[in-house]
C-alpha cells in the first residue's frame, strides 16, 4: 500500500510540473520605446554660435607685406635652419576640394594651395623638394595658434589677411583674392543673406566668414563646425539651409555635389596670404620673393588646372609692399 501511495504521489507531482510548464508565460516584457532617430552630426557643431571676437589690431594696410630681398638663405637664417633640419613643415587643408584635399586614388594632397606650398619647398630644397616637405593637416581654427607656437614654418590654407591677425602672426603678400558668397541647394530660393533670415547658415568656427554671418542685419542663425567639409555634410542632410564662405571653397563643394549651386554676388573681399611666425621676418621676405616668381607662370598653371573651369579666367593679384 505504501509503495502504491508513493507511485500515486509521484504521478501527481509529474502532472503538476507538466501543467505548470503549459501555463501562462506571464506578462510579456515591454519592448524598448522607439523614438525618431536624429541624423548624426559632425564633431563640435554649435548652432546659434557666437564666433570669437577678431583680435583687435590698429587700423592698417593689411595686405602690405615686407619687401622681398631674393631667395638667398644666409647662414643662421630661418630658411637655412629649415634646410639643416631637412623638412619644411607646412600647415595645410585636406578637406577643401580644389584648394587642399587628399586625392582618394593616390592618397596625395593636391589643390591650388598645395601647389603654392610646394613652390616654397622648391625654393629651399631644389629638385629634391618632394622628400623634404612635411604637410600638417590642420583645421582653420588651428592656423594662428600653430604659427604662434612655431609648430609649423608656414600656413597655406585659404588664410585671409586681417589687421587683427597681423597682431599675432606675419603674412606674405596676397597670392589670391576671393569673395564670400553662398552655397545652397539648386531648388532653394536663395540669392543673398536677406533670404536666410532666421535660417541656419554654416561656417567654420574661427573663420572671417562666421563673423560676417553673425553680424548680418538679417539675423541668420550661425552654425559653426571645425572643417568646411562638415558644412557640406550638414547641407546635404538638410540640417542647415546654406553654407557661406569664400567662393573658392564653395566652388569645390559645388563640384562635388551637383545638386548645389554658388549663388549671389560676393559681399566681402578676402585676400589670401601665407602665414608665417611674426618674428621670422626673413622668412616673410623670402616667401614674398618666391611668390614674385610664382606670379610669372606657376600661378596661372595651377589656376587653370584647379579653378578656371569653376570660377572663370583670372590673373594673380599684384603685391603691395611697405
Amino acid at each position: 500500500m505504501t509503495h502504491k501511495r508513493t507511485r500515486i504521489a509521484l504521478a501527481l507531482l509529474a502532472v503538476g510540473v507538466l501543467l505548470a510548464g503549459c501555463g501562462s508565460a506571464g506578462t510579456p516584457v515591454e519592448p524598448a520605446p522607439i523614438a525618431s532617430a536624429a541624423r548624426p552630426l559632425p564633431a563640435n557643431v554649435v548652432e546659434g554660435a557666437e564666433p570669437p571676437p577678431e583680435p583687435k589690431g590698429e587700423d592698417c594696410n593689411a595686405t602690405a607685406s615686407l619687401r622681398p630681398e631674393g631667395t638667398g638663405m644666409p647662414p643662421g637664417s630661418t630658411m637655412d635652419k629649415i634646410k639643416e633640419r631637412g623638412q619644411l613643415i607646412v600647415g595645410v587643408d585636406q578637406t577643401t576640394y580644389l584648394f587642399g584635399f587628399r586625392n582618394p586614388t593616390s592618397g596625395e594632397l593636391e589643390g591650388f594651395d598645395i601647389d603654392i606650398a610646394n613652390e616654397v619647398a622648391k625654393a629651399i630644397f631644389g629638385n629634391a623638394w618632394r622628400s623634404h616637405i612635411q604637410y600638417r593637416a590642420i583645421s582653420s581654427a588651428q592656423r594662428t595658434e600653430l604659427l604662434k607656437q612655431n609648430e609649423v614654418d608656414i600656413v597655406v590654407r585659404t588664410f585671409s589677411i586681417t589687421c587683427g591677425r597681423l597682431k599675432d602672426i606675419g603674412f606674405s603678400s596676397v597670392y589670391y583674392t576671393a569673395g564670400q558668397r553662398l552655397l545652397a541647394p539648386k531648388n532653394a530660393n536663395v540669392r543673398s543673406l536677406a533670404d536666410l533670415a532666421g535660417k541656419r547658415v554654416c561656417a567654420t568656427s574661427t573663420s572671417t566668414s562666421s563673423k560676417v554671418i553673425a553680424a548680418d542685419v538679417n539675423n541668420p542663425v550661425l552654425v559653426t563646425v571645425e572643417n568646411w567639409s562638415d558644412c557640406m555634410v550638414l547641407l546635404q542632410q538638410n540640417q542647415v539651409d546654406a553654407v557661406s564662405t569664400d567662393d573658392t571653397i564653395l566652388a569645390g563643394m559645388a563640384e562635388q555635389d551637383p545638386t548645389t549651386k554658388v549663388v549671389g554676388e560676393p559681399f566681402t573681399v578676402e585676400s589670401y596670404g601665407i602665414g608665417v611666425p611674426k618674428q621670422n621676418t626673413d622668412m616673410i621676405k623670402f616667401v614674398n620673393a618666391v611668390l614674385e616668381g610664382v606670379r610669372n607662370g606657376p600661378w596661372q598653371e595651377s589656376y587653370n588646372r584647379w579653378l578656371s573651369e569653376s570660377l572663370g579666367p583670372a590673373n594673380p593679384p599684384q603685391p603691395t609692399y611697405r
